[in-house]
């Protein structure tokens, strides 16, 4: 799930993402153009409503690219993506609007 909010007084949003306990690849990492495909810069964290979770600020009416990588090596795309274009490596990339 992928949820938009603005902050107040700025020209940022806060976007979180977050993933069921349950979902099968466990916990992952959102990686993406905003922050360089570091797999290591935004790791999901298990939250007490049974869910997995983290947030990055944006600045809005952007567009960036991403995915989600889990702890096995898998990448995996989110079903609730504004969209989702053909990468480098014959795959698609989710697409997030702020």
């Amino acid at each position: 799930m992928i949820k938009k909010s603005k902050v107040k007084g700025t020209d940022q949003v806060k976007v979180t993402f977050s993933l069921p306990l349950d979902n099968p690849h466990g916990a992952a990492t959102v990686v993406g153009s905003f922050n360089d495909w570091d797999p290591t810069a935004n790791k999901m964290t298990k939250r007490a409503n049974n869910t997995y979770s983290t947030a990055v600020t944006l600045p809005a009416g952007q567009r960036y690219t991403f995915r989600y990588y889990a702890e096995d090596g898998s990448w995996f795309n989110d079903d609730q993506a504004d969209g989702y274009e053909a990468n480098e490596h014959g795959e698609q990339n989710c697409i997030l609007e702020t």
